[in-house]
């Protein structure tokens, strides 16, 4: 875990134009910086980022953050990951607090081991032995690859024999060679290589280290496709082949294609398509889905004709539902009968292959028609158990505009009205909202335009008084505003930028969120901040004292202490309505 401490440094030395603009290109509007979205596609700008609050956010899109945000979404890293990365730009080392429980750091075999450092070397160990396999460079060639694109995705062989990495590392006894799954031992204690005479793809994160391998057979033997186990640094059901090399082409193409071998990623690549990514040996994952969607709005997923292919593509499907969201798109793609990706555009070339793209068929589509292949719609069984099937999958789709036309077509598709349909799948009704203009006309509530100004004026933060504070506390509707300035006092020297990044968590973070981009939308000067700031507060303060005042004058002051309460707050409250009334007679707007 990395200190908070180091955290809030980072951040104040770092800064958000500039990590940005190294892979968005922005341009200057007024006090903020501007660009065309990077996070879903758009002809004009609407995303801005804030070098006065170190913070980005996109008016299209909803997206937004701090650096190491801007990091984790771009780049699909974790937080850890986005925070090294962050720190090693700026010459820092991200220290890390050690823990003692079997889970620690990841990348740390038992005895201290980088098993990062254990993977470059096997993956460098294989490149160079390539070289001196004619067999395995002609079956490259024969496959159509050139060498710039094997030196692209690092492709190297391993040789036959048993223990051939022993030439590669000096203690081929180490524990770390069997943590990462290089190496095995068996009943009689003797170790041995576990990829032997396979063309070697190495696996690597969106960091670039390598954390596994697949290896394919040159010519005949099984498994035909050999990955790696699972390790401390690698889980297949997270991890995509070839995400690395093609993050850039996604975002200029807008869309990327899930395959299911490392021949064809490479081979897609090999021909000019190269926004192309693999499964390792498993179904596609709800987590697979999740990280492809932070690079692009668009996947197609593309499987062979055949019945496993179909099969295949339902699994996907299943696994993609909870993932979806209005505005992204996914398509499948099926391949002529006893093609893959490899053959198919070795054959037909890329053109044809693109072209092949944009006749995939739409999720909806597919759903639908794989649900009325095996039923049949001109009996009420047939089409209950339509229903039947459907109601699952439905119910799974986290697209509420998607969910709800599929609903509307299967009430159709059933004879059903879509009201009997969502009644039928337990799915209430949602309020109708408000058209969006109107909700950007709405007044902003007062506890939001207080965390809007304070948000967008950190330093006006320390200016509240412990009375302040105190009348903020005791209205539950300024929780969130309380909890801003409680933070700002913990923390004498963050920025709203650390404030951001510390509370992720927080149940207060949709709000948080809202009101920054509001403060990036309609930025003020802190004077004028200050000034709206104080007339919040004596806003708040004089409905505060009314109300107490109201309920004291309503009953009979029995008590000197009730009195003088009594007293106290018809003085305030005049106090505070004479500041009011001379305010306005001065043409001052409160």
């Amino acid at each position: 875990m990395i200190p908070q401490s180091f955290i809030q440094d980072l951040l104040h030395r770092v800064d958000i134009v500039d990590v940005i603009d190294r892979h968005v290109k922005l341009k200057r509007a007024g006090a903020n910086y501007v660009a065309c979205c990077p996070f879903h596609s758009e002809k004009s700008p609407s995303f801005t980022v804030s070098q006065t609050k170190q913070f980005y956010h996109c008016f299209g899109c909803g997206a937004h953050g701090t650096a190491i945000g801007f990091l984790m979404e771009y780049s699909g890293l974790g937080f850890v990951e986005a925070v090294k990365d962050l720190a090693q730009g700026m010459g820092m080392v991200a220290p890390e607090e050690r823990s003692e429980n079997p889970q620690r750091r990841r990348s740390e075999g038992e005895d201290g081991e980088d098993l990062h450092a254990v993977m470059l070397t096997a993956a460098q160990f294989y490149r160079s032995a390539l070289k001196d396999v004619p067999r395995a460079i002609d079956y490259l060639k024969k496959r159509g690859l050139s060498g710039d694109i094997a030196k692209k995705y690092g492709v190297g062989y391993a040789p036959e024999g048993w223990q051939n990495l022993e030439r590669a590392f000096s203690n081929y006894q180490a524990g770390a060679l069997t943590v990462v799954g290089l190496v095995k031992q068996n009943d009689e204690g003797r170790r041995y290589d576990i990829f032997r005479d396979r063309i070697m793809f190495p696996i690597v994160d969106v960091r670039g280290n390598v954390i596994g391998f697949g290896g394919r057979v040159l010519d005949t033997g099984e498994p035909k496709y050999l990955n790696s186990p699972e390790t401390p640094l690698f889980e297949k059901g997270r991890e995509l082949y070839g995400l690395y090399q093609a993050r850039r082409a996604i975002r200029e193409a807008g869309r990327v294609i899930v395959v299911e071998g490392y021949m064809d990623v490479v081979a897609l690549a090999q021909h000019g398509v190269e926004y192309a990514v693999a499964t390792l040996g498993t179904a596609t994952t709800p987590m697979h889905v999740q990280k492809l969607l932070r690079q692009t709005d668009e996947i197609v997923y593309c499987f062979d004709g055949d019945a496993a292919g179909r099969r295949a593509a339902w699994r996907a499907l299943e696994n993609s539902l909870g993932q979806l969201a209005d505005g992204k798109e996914l398509r499948f793609l099926f391949l002529p009968q006893g093609e893959d990706p490899d053959s198919y555009i070795r054959q037909h070339g890329k053109e044809q292959f693109e072209k092949l793209l944009g006749e995939a068929i739409p999720l909806s589509k597919f759903l639908l028609n794989e649900l009325l292949s095996h039923v049949d719609r001109n009996t009420n069984e047939g089409r209950a158990k339509l229903l039947q099937e459907a109601k699952p999958l439905v119910k799974e789709i986290a697209a509420p505009m998607l969910s709800l036309m599929l609903r509307k077509e299967l009430a159709v598709l059933a004879g059903f009205t879509p009201e009997e349909l969502d009644d039928k799948f337990d799915i209430k009704p949602q309020p109708t909202s408000r058209p969006q203009y109107q909700k950007r006309e709405a007044k902003i509530s007062q506890p939001k335009r207080l965390l809007m100004l304070l948000l967008g004026n950190w330093m006006l933060c320390r200016n509240i008084s412990d009375e302040q504070l105190a009348l903020l506390a005791a209205n539950p509707e300024y929780a969130s505003v309380v909890d801003v300035i409680e933070f700002s006092r913990r923390n004498d020297q963050s920025s709203v930028a650390y404030f951001n990044e510390a509370t992720r968590n927080s149940p207060h973070v949709g709000i948080f969120e809202e009101a920054e981009s509001l403060a990036i939308k309609d930025p003020m000067e802190e004077e004028a901040a200050a000034a709206d700031i104080e007339s919040i507060l004596r806003s708040l303060e004089e409905k505060t004292v009314e109300i107490e005042f109201g309920q004291l004058s309503s009953t009979e002051l029995k008590t000197e202490e009730a009195k003088a309460r009594w007293r106290y707050l018809n003085k305030r409250l005049a106090e505070i309505k004479g500041v009011g009334r001379i305010k306005s007679e001065l043409g001052i707007s409160s």
